[in-house]
């Protein structure tokens, strides 16, 4: 686990970086070729995911994005280790932080590895309501059931079942893994509706670090980012 005063170590990539980034994408509207969940939809899988969780907490297992911009109420956070899996930018995204011209990245888990992230504690009183906001934030319908996974995360309080989203089956990946390198020209360049690419890795990089969470490969990748950037910026 992190420690209780981690070394405060300075991000490569800036907030001013970033917004050399940023850029007006149109929202593209619904993603085409599936059925996309209504809210009572949600609330139906909300409501199962919360019955087979049985009494106690509701946990969420957060390793990216969550960490920054949950959108639902989290009433407890705790750091913990998913053991067997790790984070990396793997999910090639067309729309979101990404258009077709100019793909972007997303963080997914992979099989390998251990991934320090927070468990987030939905409140007991609203589960179902908060893990529906949870299920439309990260999910379109029921095509993406399957990235939605029960994982035991170690915490200093023992074992802990948790839910968590982008979490790939075994033998089944979304796109041929880029290198560091690869990842960082796409996240430098990419940009959708919802902001650009750079953002959400300065974003996760540093909220990590608030914890006391420092991921390597995701270290290194936000200095090859701000090298892209500033490159292009000195071309």
């Amino acid at each position: 686990m992190p420690p209780d005063n981690p070394p405060k170590r300075k991000m490569t990539l800036t907030p001013e970086m970033v917004a050399c980034c940023e850029r007006f994408v149109a929202d593209p509207g619904p993603r085409p070729g599936i059925v996309h969940f209504t809210a009572e939809d949600f609330a139906a899988e909300a409501a199962r995911m919360v019955a087979e969780a049985g009494d106690g907490p509701f946990w969420i297992f957060a390793y990216g994005s969550l960490i920054w911009n949950p959108g639902f109420i989290v009433t407890e956070h705790r750091h913990a280790t998913a053991h067997g899996w790790h984070r990396r930018f793997s999910m090639k995204m067309t729309r979101w932080r990404g258009t077709p011209e100019q793909p972007g990245l997303m963080l997914a888990l992979e099989h390998g590895g251990s991934c320090d992230g927070l468990l987030l504690k939905l409140p007991d009183d609203a589960k179902v309501t908060e893990l529906a906001k949870a299920l439309e934030r990260e999910i379109d319908g029921a095509d993406d059931l399957i990235y939605l996974r029960w994982l035991t995360v170690r915490t200093d309080a023992g074992p802990c079942r948790a839910l968590t989203f982008w979490a790939h089956p075994r033998g089944f990946h979304l796109e041929q893994h880029p290198t560091l390198d690869e990842a960082a020209h796409m996240l430098a360049r990419a940009c959708g509706h919802f902001g650009s690419g750079a953002a959400y890795l300065y974003n996760t990089v540093a909220k990590l670090a608030e914890h006391g969470i420092y991921d390597r490969n995701l270290w290194r990748l936000q200095e090859k980012v701000a090298k892209e950037i500033e490159g292009r910026k000195g071309s």
